[in-house]
C-alpha cells in the first residue's frame, strides 16, 4: 500500500476536512483513493480521527479551565 508514482502529493492537508466529512464528494473519494494505496497517509489519516473523536469529549467548562 504505496503511493504510485505520479499520483501527485500526499493528502495530509486535506485529512481534517475528511474526517469531518467536509470535502467536497469528488475531493473525498480522492482523498480515500489515496489512503488506500499510501500507508504514510493512512496513518496520519488514523491519527486525525482518533485526535477528533477525543476532542467530542472535551466539554466547554474543561476548556475555561
Amino acid at each position: 500500500m504505496t503511493a504510485a508514482p505520479g499520483e501527485g502529493p500526499h493528502m495530509r492537508q486535506l485529512l481534517g476536512a475528511y474526517v469531518l466529512d467536509a470535502l467536497p464528494a469528488a475531493e473525498a473519494r480522492t482523498v480515500a483513493r489515496h489512503l488506500s494505496r499510501c500507508d504514510r497517509c493512512a496513518a496520519d489519516y488514523a491519527a486525525v480521527a482518533e485526535a477528533a473523536q477525543l476532542l467530542a469529549l472535551v466539554r466547554e467548562e474543561d476548556l475555561l479551565e
